[in-house]
């Protein structure tokens, strides 16, 4: 059984509370062995490298 709301919500109240339902820019970063922009705290998809360094994965030449 869900809620039942008392009164009806108005759409400028509910516009309001809906505000902060928004879409965040993802963060980016440089990787320090290709300098090539990856996301932040995550393994760069071009070399394989992560955090100063450490391989983590083969990347296949194309």
């Amino acid at each position: 059984m869900g809620a039942c709301p008392k009164n009806r919500v108005s759409k400028l109240r509910g516009r309001k509370r809906r505000t902060h339902y928004k879409a965040t820019v993802p963060t980016l970063a440089k990787c320090t062995q290709c300098f090539q922009t990856k996301l932040a705290h995550r393994v760069c998809p071009s070399c394989g490298h992560y955090n100063r360094g450490l391989k983590v994965l083969e990347v296949a030449e194309a």
